[in-house]
């Protein structure tokens, strides 16, 4: 079946990037995303990282640590 999407032309130009550097459609790409999508995969990735900080404890507050890093100071 076909489906006809807007899609700003930003991101447009952003998948056809995509497109070239992975050697495959734009097309390919959209189906790509709505399967993972479907299976939750996409999400998963995500997913795996929350939390993956909580037992250091040279990282403090999670705020002051980004205040810190941000204003150049790694300690």
């Amino acid at each position: 079946m076909r489906t006809l999407v807007e899609i700003p032309d930003d991101d447009i130009r952003w998948l056809d990037r995509q497109a070239d550097e992975r050697g495959v459609s734009r097309t390919a790409l959209v189906r790509e995303a709505v399967a993972q999508m479907r299976s939750g995969t996409s999400r998963r990735g995500v997913d795996g990282y929350f939390g993956m900080w909580r037992d250091r404890s040279d990282v403090g507050e999670g705020q002051s640590f980004q205040r810190r890093i941000r204003n150049g100071d790694p300690t």
